[in-house]
């Protein structure tokens, strides 16, 4: 039994299943290269979109910060006035 076995496992059929397995690892990899990049592109745009972000906020804070200093002034001169 384990002769007829050993006998059914040629050199070539090892090659071509081992060939088979180079195959798909080569697809996995292609497959896996093109996924890192989707990834690294979605990244760039995230950084790229927090930086506008950022932007906007400090921009936001300065103009808040402006609004409520004026009307603190505001309300300090009434304050005065009375």
């Amino acid at each position: 039994m384990m002769e007829s076995m050993r006998e059914s496992w040629t050199d070539k059929r090892l090659d071509e299943r081992f060939n088979g397995i180079d195959q798909r690892l080569d697809s996995l990899e292609r497959r896996m290269e093109a996924g890192f990049a989707r990834v690294d592109a979605d990244i760039r745009e995230l950084r790229v979109q927090m930086a506008a972000m950022q932007r906007t906020m400090a921009q936001g804070f300065i103009a808040l910060s402006t609004v409520m200093v004026a009307g603190f002034g505001g309300m300090a001169g009434l304050l005065v006035t009375l």
